[in-house]
């Protein structure tokens, strides 16, 4: 557990390392099409990390704002906060804050830059659909990215995720719109030219950086759920209600998707390839595994 710990540390330094040399690569290439404007990229590369450090302490009330979540206390849901309070307990962890979102589909997430500040939600959906066990099974789980500070990792990359398409977007725009009759030699041409494609794999790159909170940790956050509660069953049959029903969010945002506990986004066939969440079958194996080896 310790060893996990320091290893979403460590991805969370290189994660931060990987978007600074990507968005330093695009704005260089930005700059170069502009004329050599210095400004254009330490301006870019300042608003970018003062961004990015904003995020880090406020990306928690973001992901929580774009997906509609509100906070209870323990007299709106006294069985989601009771639940909430005793597996945090159990687990050694500080009282997380506790939201539910208006929604029909089944899924959950935590976030948080830490133990001690962080929030766990979960829909109405999930909260009609599953049984007393069922829900403290999704929960665990929930409490075990948490402990495993996973959610650090995962608000990183919703920070960084963010700030390249919107960075994307920029240069899209003025690339295209800028015009290039006083531009035309082949030097300009060339940083035209590069300058729309890496537009274009910015948002290709963001989805690389979410796929690099790697699918591993839901497999982990599972096993730690089931060791919490003892009860894998539990985490078993809200699995295999949601494969029945449906993870799918009404209100969808994809930089925030590798939070939720099952996919909350659209897409099958190809779009599973990108998926941030393995198959619920393959989860549901696992665990099963994990109850002929106890």
């Amino acid at each position: 557990m310790y060893s996990n710990i320091a290893a979403n540390k460590r991805k969370t330094i290189f994660i931060m390392f990987v978007f600074i040399a990507f968005v330093s690569l695009i704005l260089w290439v930005f700059s170069q099409y502009l004329g050599g404007s210095h400004a254009v990229f330490y301006g870019g590369m300042i608003g970018a990390l003062v961004y990015v450090i904003f995020s880090y302490y406020a990306g928690s009330k973001m992901a929580l704002a774009v997906n509609r979540a509100k906070e209870i206390q323990k007299r709106d849901n006294p069985r989601l906060w009771r639940a909430v309070e005793n597996l945090s307990i159990t687990e050694g962890l500080p009282m997380p804050r506790v939201y539910i979102i208006e929604d029909p589909a089944l899924n959950a997430f935590a976030t948080g830059r830490s133990p001690s500040n962080a929030a766990v939600t979960v829909t109405t959906g999930l909260l009609d659909t599953l049984d007393d066990n069922e829900l403290e099974g999704v929960l665990a789980h929930e409490l075990g990215h948490i402990k495993n500070y996973d959610i650090r990792v995962s608000m990183i990359a919703f920070a960084l995720t963010a700030v390249i398409s919107l960075l994307a977007d920029v240069i899209l725009h003025m690339t295209w719109f800028r015009s290039t009759d006083n531009n035309s030699s082949n030097n300009n041409q060339v940083f035209l030219i590069l300058g729309i494609v890496a537009a274009i794999l910015a948002p290709i790159i963001a989805t690389m950086i979410q796929l690099a909170i790697s699918r591993q940790r839901e497999y982990l956050a599972d096993a730690t759920g089931a060791l919490a509660t003892r009860y894998p069953d539990g985490l078993i049959g809200a699995l295999t209600k949601i494969s029945q029903s449906s993870s799918t969010m009404k209100h969808q945002n994809s930089s925030t998707a590798h939070l939720f506990f099952a996919n909350p986004l659209k897409g099958k066939g190809i779009a599973n390839l990108f998926s941030t969440h393995p198959p619920i079958a393959d989860r549901i194996a696992r665990l099963e595994a994990s109850k002929g080896r106890s």
